[in-house]
């Protein structure tokens, strides 16, 4: 039987409905005990949108009945096990040793019997295909391509390349996986993976990032990531500063840490910009709705990314986004109406022309608002069981009410 692949879109029957339908389902076939394989926790220091994007699944799987355990790297100052939002949560081994220890006790059944697996591959994967002969399905994020470089020396980050693009794909590509965007979709076909065991689910984002308050008197711009090479903030800064040019008194607040921390410092003192760039740290998510709220635009300008979580999280407070024009941001901007995309060259200029003109920010504002009312985490999560319902169980439909 065939498993045709497609992105998930809205359906009349409500998605938490579904959901609950395809659990049920997975259960009544003996299906209920699922862990969850992960590079990082949402406790970690470092965690981002893969992390949260976890815990909102996890979450809504586990209020459905199903008895979910996620299996991850030690977070520091965090205990070895922990109970959170009605699943369990392992952390054992570093960044490096999380992936054959995982296995290992999956193997040896230390953390207990399991009926089906989601790996969830974050650069490095868990060769989930190799050891597991139960239902499986893989998520991922994004392929990192570029960003080796980045993260990696030259040696390692060659052998980051083959490890993704050629050692992966033939382990992978017979099993059905999941993934935040079509971009990032159609770069895993390119790669080698089966278009038709390949689905792309949107992100979901919370309602609380929501329209209110009053923008800032003067222009401002928010970025919200960890301070990582990858995330290019040295360039977002240099781009604020050319908008400036045009838009005086043009203010940009940093939201995240990361080991950047002291390359961006010194970047802003040879600008002389310490009196416009603001590094806020990590804030707690009232905070961070609120500076949405208040900012002119949110930008990025990124390398490489799956899906610009802070983008459309900006949208729901009508914020328009202005960001590299890469294939995951084209996922949570449409280009000329929600916000607009722009190589690294034209950064600063594409904000200053946002920035100078309040019609168009209101009108793309609106339209970004209007268009992540449609994209829920109920509706996330319940695309991604629906892949792993179709790994465990076929084609078969979850019949609602059934």
């Amino acid at each position: 039987m065939g498993y045709p692949g497609r992105i998930v879109r809205r359906v009349a029957v409500p998605p938490r409905d579904q959901l609950q339908a395809y659990a049920d389902d997975l259960m009544a076939s003996g299906i209920r005990r699922i862990h969850v394989l992960a590079w990082r926790d949402l406790a970690d220091p470092d965690a981002g949108g893969s992390e949260v994007h976890a815990d909102e699944c996890e979450r809504r799987w586990a209020e459905a009945g199903l008895d979910v355990l996620h299996r991850t790297s030690v977070a520091p100052g965090h205990p070895a096990t922990a109970e959170r939002n009605g699943y369990r949560v392992v952390r054992r081994g570093n960044r490096y040793t999380v992936f054959p220890r995982t296995v290992a006790s999956e193997l040896t059944r230390r953390m207990g019997r399991y009926d089906a697996v989601v790996e969830v591959m974050n650069a490095v994967p868990f060769f989930s295909p190799l050891w597991c002969r139960r239902p499986r399905i893989l998520f991922l994020h994004h392929v990192h391509g570029p960003m080796w470089n980045q993260i990696l020396p030259g040696p390692m980050a060659a052998a980051g390349r083959v490890l993704e693009a050629r050692v992966a794909p033939p382990i992978y590509r017979r099993g059905l996986t999941a993934t935040p965007s079509e971009a990032t979709r159609e770069e895993l076909i390119e790669i080698g993976f089966s278009p038709e065991r390949v689905t792309a689910i949107p992100n979901g984002t919370d309602p609380r990032f929501s329209p209110g308050g009053s923008r800032t008197s003067q222009p401002s711009v928010v970025a919200v990531a960890r301070l990582a090479p990858v995330k290019r903030f040295d360039l977002l800064i240099d781009a604020v500063a050319e908008a400036r040019e045009t838009v005086p008194g043009t203010t940009l607040t940093i939201v995240g840490g990361g080991p950047e921390r002291e390359l961006l410092d010194r970047r802003v003192a040879e600008l002389g910009a310490a009196d416009w760039v603001d590094f806020a740290g990590w804030v707690a998510p009232d905070d961070l709705v609120d500076i949405y709220r208040r900012s002119w635009i949110v930008a990025s300008a990124s390398l490489a990314e799956g899906w610009g979580l802070s983008l459309t999280e900006a949208g729901g407070c009508a914020t328009p986004a202005v960001a590299t024009d890469i294939r995951g941001h084209r996922s949570s901007v449409v280009d000329g109406e929600t916000g607009v995309l722009a190589s690294e060259t034209d950064l600063g200029a594409a904000m200053a022309r946002v920035l100078g003109d309040k019609d168009l920010r209101d009108r793309l504002g609106a339209a970004a608002e209007r268009r992540v009312r449609t994209m829920t985490w109920d509706a996330s999560a319940c695309g991604v069981l629906e892949v792993l319902h179709r790994a465990s169980l076929g084609g078969r439909a979850a019949r609602v009410g059934s």
